[in-house]
């Protein structure tokens, strides 16, 4: 059975950092592309970052140079640091693990995590 579960949401501050950690297990973790999406109220669900089976990283642009995506193989394990948090960081954010083969694709989400950036 799969299970995705993140943790390290939270309440924070403007200016304040959080990290958030996601943990997959009943997948061969090392071959699938780990994503962070995040849905704000009343918005849609979009990729905030993402880090391929090789490490290769990209994330949108309003997060560029505050965010860090990284993952440990071993432990199957993502993270996302984030820094310099504003008030429109605030959503919930969930972990998804991706892969594409010849058979199919394979999509696994976590449960979500709460996000709220206030002073």
């Amino acid at each position: 059975q799969v299970q995705v579960v993140e943790s390290g949401g939270g309440n924070v501050q403007p200016g304040g950092s959080l990290r958030l950690s996601c943990t997959a297990s009943g997948i061969t973790f090392n071959i699938y592309t780990m994503n962070w999406y995040r849905q704000a109220p009343g918005g849609q669900r979009e990729l905030v970052a993402f880090i391929t089976s090789g490490g290769n990283t990209n994330y949108i642009d309003p997060v560029k140079g505050r965010f860090t995506i990284s993952r440990d193989n071993a432990k199957n394990t993502v993270n996302l640091q984030m820094n310099s948090l504003t008030p429109e960081d605030t959503a919930v954010y969930y972990c998804n693990a991706y892969n594409r083969r010849p058979v199919g694709e394979y999509d696994y989400w976590g449960q979500g995590t709460q996000v709220t950036v206030s002073s």
